[in-house]
């Protein structure tokens, strides 16, 4: 198993990606600090998800390597569901369990993959459902709580593992707009922790504040990568320009013709 010495929490390196004839990735060279929040944008199709799916190997690349805390995932020997047990992910869906309370989506997957103690794994679930603002549905069903509510489970369900690294999804994407800001804010709480985020999103304004570098994507390639305020504010290339005014201002956009 390969692995690089003094290395960012994530390395990625000439990765392509295709799904039949369609090429998805062409050539992506990606470095993320440790404790860097880093947001993926870009319109739809444009390969940002696929990449992120390429990080804990959801996605296989045909080519290139991506190392994670320094080991190399993309490698034929690495056993991927240890270095998966060091990467939390969160989806646009919530993915839990409809028929486990709150508590036991959380402590579940801590005994199974963890094989930690029922005790320990129901503490480790009270701590991060504080942090997440949701002791007090420690009980319920996912049925019983709000989009926003579920997510946040979600989240806290992937901190309880520990995880050396998240990776989130268009996490916002599924919720009703007056939910956003919930779940916005627990991903700040993790970013002023130090939590290394990897993050592809719609949500323009976080990832000015919070991104420590926003990344544009179009075409499977990155096209424009620098500090928030900077890709979003003052972006350099046209194809930014260009998505960013109908993002940003969409009842402006004129119809062809």
């Amino acid at each position: 198993m390969k692995s690089v010495t003094n290395a960012n929490a994530v390395e990625i390196r000439g990765v392509h990606k295709s799904f039949g004839a369609l090429s998805v990735l062409k050539g992506i060279d990606l470095s993320i600090g440790s404790g860097e929040v880093v947001c993926v944008i870009g319109p739809s199709g444009s390969g940002k998800s696929t990449l992120l799916r390429c990080v804990n190997l959801l996605e296989e690349p045909e080519a290139g390597q991506i190392f994670v805390g320094g080991v190399e995932i993309t490698d034929p020997d690495v056993d991927i569901d240890a270095q998966r047990r060091r990467i939390g992910m969160v989806f646009q869906q919530f993915n839990l369990f409809p028929h486990l309370t709150v508590t036991e989506n959380l402590t579940l997957p801590q005994r199974r993959v963890l094989g930690r103690a029922p005790d320990e794994a129901a503490r480790v679930a009270v701590e991060n459902l504080e942090r997440v603002g949701l002791a007090a549905k420690s009980k319920s069903y996912p049925a019983q709580l709000s989009g926003g509510q579920q997510q946040r489970v979600a989240i806290a369900r992937a901190l309880a593992m520990n995880p050396e690294l998240m990776l989130f999804d268009e996490p916002t994407s599924a919720l009703d707009p007056e939910l956003v800001g919930d779940v916005l804010a627990v991903m700040r709480m993790l970013a002023r922790e130090g939590m290394t985020m990897m993050v592809v999103t719609h949500e323009m304004s976080f990832a000015r504040e919070v991104a420590d570098r926003v990344v544009f994507m179009d075409g499977g390639v990155i096209v424009e990568q620098g500090p928030g305020a900077q890709v979003i504010g003052n972006p350099t290339q046209e194809r930014t320009r260009t998505f960013l005014s109908r993002v940003l201002d969409p009842a402006a956009v004129s119809l062809p013709g």
